[in-house]
């Protein structure tokens, strides 16, 4: 539901903003625009987007901070021991990098229904938390 909040992972804001694939470009910012009163992302995704944007999508230092700021505009879920440590456990218990795991336990602290990202198989499900891989 659209009033449901929803963690968006890095690779939805980095298509949002890359030139070169203009399908993604385009669907990456009507997700963002269509759901944005109820998106939620964490310190990972905006240290994930900063690098982003200098490595793949060419960005200069300023236009990464540029980008990284208005994503954080959204509520963030910091990362902090307590989530360290139980992402660790969901990545043995799902056999998920630590850093997927991350951003899954995230996005549960923040109360989210749903995860958009392409890093997760569509539709999988963690507690209450669904996957959908928008493209």
């Amino acid at each position: 539901m659209a009033d449901e909040k929803v963690f968006v992972d890095t690779n939805v804001f980095a298509y949002a903003l890359d030139i070169s694939d203009e399908g993604k470009r385009s669907r990456a910012a009507e997700l963002i625009e269509a759901r944005r009163r109820s998106i939620v992302v964490s310190t990972q995704v905006l240290l994930e987007l900063a690098s982003v944007c200098t490595r793949k999508l060419g960005m200069t230092g300023g236009e990464a901070r540029a980008a990284v700021g208005a994503v954080a505009l959204f509520p963030v879920v910091t990362a902090d021991r307590e989530l360290v440590l139980v992402a660790a456990a969901t990545a043995e218990r799902h056999q998920l990098s630590i850093f997927d795991a991350a951003i899954v336990e995230a996005a549960a602290r923040a109360g989210c229904s749903e995860l958009l990202s392409e890093d997760f198989s569509d539709g999988q499900v963690f507690a209450s938390l669904r996957v959908r891989n928008p493209f």
